[in-house]
């Protein structure tokens, strides 16, 4: 068991410590269940006096009575403390939950998209919600049980030894056996719940890219194969947890057939006692229902076990990811309120997703502040990867890029992308209100300005169309809008967010021309006094940018003006030919 879980329990100390005192008591109500009907087997219907000064003048009606008053009394302490102690500890590990799973969350937010790339996002959902229950199973579910069971055990065998201390040790021959088998069995339950966990999660991943690819399955008419996929991971998830349950029970059978026999030798021994007189009737009941009651504590020990081996892997799955170092390290420095000046370098940068295979090979290009660049060239050349170490999405395998002439990895991640606005593809909105979408980077911003944003953009007709305006709800995935729409509330969106570096990954590739000409239109009296970066494959959009950076095989190849490369007459001209069918 990994030490970093007592750090989730120790603020809970105080609460903790509570449940453990409840445990205790809940352990001595135990303890005491079996002497009301000793005393009335031995004191009343026996007629054997009792052993306390001060009820030696009770009849037996009285110590009847008291007797079944002291029963009850017993019952119902013994009731309210385990509701009592059930809702401390759940509460408890409630919270630990809570805890854990806020840390994996927040953890896998600041991880980098080179890891993220590498993971399925179903699995990682079912680390987030299933895999972290299992801080709780460990800690109330098996310390508890363990506390009260060890303490209850420690009681049972102070009053057993005083009353038989040779059926006592019979009773408790049968546990280096026990250890045996839990040793034994604890290896194969811990590989299958392993394995379940793995199946399970695939599940989610069958589940999550079936729905999020909805509309593509369904266009290709695949459903009854995506169905036959889900299905193989859905049955292999069911006989993992067949396998697991079937061991588990398996090895709970185990336990209680030598339980089983330890109980067998007591009552035979035990029985000899009586007819020997050095026992009372009274006393065999007693201990007999000890006997029970101390198999309890050690068939729970048993089960515990299980239910720990099990959560632990859970547990493990979860630090797996906790354990990941972020590839991302964060710097120290800080913008200033003034903010980025905007000028950029890219010194020697080349970078590579699968080693071996370069996407872009010794870049090095200066932008000067307010300059607005495109980037152009074919698909798959590394344009969207360039712009993307800007906000260091990713670092470059080999060079630097500076901002302001400053590293980027000197910077605080978090006040280097206050410094950015983006649109990306493809493009992204929430499924909350068009306004929330609009200032999802400037959550406080006036109703006016997110009205002037969507202005600017071009949006702010469309949306007044809406059932409820700004207020309207989008759907899952902006289901609700049309492409372009979507698209324009994400040029509202980097538009609203005011930030000195503008990136524009193909701003208008999902309007037709009219709208896209209103677009550039307002883009334009955007970019103004902001460094700006563009990708775009029209090359329409690319003919006011200060300069062009034309990628081929991952290299610039040309950079210029848009006359300037035209009229080179060199790639970005055959790219301008082809596009727009001129010779010459």
């Amino acid at each position: 068991m990994r030490r970093e879980i007592f750090r989730y329990l120790w603020p809970y100390r105080v609460p903790f410590i509570i449940a453990l005192c409840q445990v205790l008591v809940i352990s001595a109500c135990e303890v005491l269940k079996p002497w009301p009907l000793k005393i009335v087997i031995d004191n009343v219907l026996s007629g054997k006096a009792l052993a306390w000064a001060f009820a030696a003048s009770y009849s037996k009606e009285t110590i009847l009575i008291l007797s079944c008053i002291g029963l009850v009394l017993i019952y119902l302490t013994l009731g309210g403390l385990t509701v009592l102690n059930n809702y401390t500890t759940i509460r408890i590990g409630q919270r630990m939950v809570n805890d854990f799973r806020s840390d994996l969350y927040s953890h896998l937010q600041r991880l980098s998209l080179a890891f993220h790339s590498r993971r399925q996002v179903g699995d990682l959902l079912y680390r987030i919600t299933a895999d972290t229950y299992s801080i709780q199973a460990i800690t109330m579910n098996g310390v508890f049980p363990v506390v009260t069971a060890v303490a209850f055990l420690a009681m049972m065998f102070f009053v057993m030894i005083r009353m038989d201390w040779q059926l006592t040790l019979l009773a408790l021959s049968i546990c280096p056996i026990l250890v045996g088998i839990i040793s034994l069995m604890s290896r194969h339950i811990t590989e299958a719940a392993t394995y379940f966990r793995e199946r399970e999660s695939e599940v989610y991943s069958v589940v999550q890219r079936a729905i999020s690819a909805i509309r593509i399955i369904q266009a290709f008419t695949k459903e009854e194969e995506e169905h036959r996929k889900f299905m193989t991971a859905s049955v292999e998830s069911l006989d993992a947890s067949l396998r697991l349950f079937t061991l588990q029970t398996f090895y709970s059978g185990v336990v209680n057939g030598v339980m089983s026999i330890g109980t067998a030798l007591v009552i035979y021994i035990g029985a000899k006692h009586v007819l020997s007189s050095t026992l009372s009737v009274g006393d065999i009941v007693v201990f007999t229902a000890y006997l029970a009651s101390l198999y309890a504590p050690i068939n729970t020990l048993s089960q515990t076990w299980g239910v720990i081996q099990s959560a632990k892997v859970g547990v493990q799955r979860v630090f797996e990811i906790l354990d990941v170092e972020r590839d991302m390290k964060d710097g120290n420095r800080l913008f200033s309120d003034q903010g980025a000046k905007g000028e950029i370098l890219l010194d020697d940068v080349s970078f590579q997703y699968v080693e071996d295979q370069p996407v872009l090979k010794s870049i090095s290009v200066r932008i000067q502040s307010g300059q607005k660049v495109a980037i152009v060239g074919p698909t798959g050349v590394g344009k969207s990867t360039l712009v993307s170490l800007i906000p260091r999405f990713y670092d470059p395998k080999q060079g630097r890029v500076l901002l302001d002439g400053v590293d980027l990895r000197e910077y605080q991640l978090k006040s280097l992308r206050s410094q950015i606005s983006m649109v990306l593809q493809p493009p992204l909105v929430f499924p909350v209100t068009v306004k929330e979408n609009i200032a999802y980077g400037r959550p406080r911003a006036s109703d006016d300005e997110i009205i002037a944003a969507a202005s600017l953009a071009r949006i702010h007709d469309s949306i007044m169309k809406l059932p409820k305006g700004y207020d309207t709800l989008v759907g899952e995935q902006g289901a609700t809008l049309s492409e372009g729409e979507r698209q324009r509330i994400t040029i509202a969106r980097a538009i609203l967010r005011d930030a000195p570096i503008l990136i524009l990954d193909e701003p208008t590739s999902s309007v037709d021309a009219e709208t896209e000409a209103a677009i550039m239109e307002g883009l334009n009296r955007l970019m103004v006094g902001r460094t700006t970066f563009i990708i775009a494959h029209r090359l329409s959009t690319v003919r006011e940018a200060d300069k062009i950076l034309v990628l081929r095989s991952g290299e610039i190849v040309e950079q210029g003006s848009f006359d300037e490369l035209v009229h080179a007459g060199g790639f970005f001209a055959s790219l301008y030919r082809t596009q727009f069918g001129l010779e010459g």
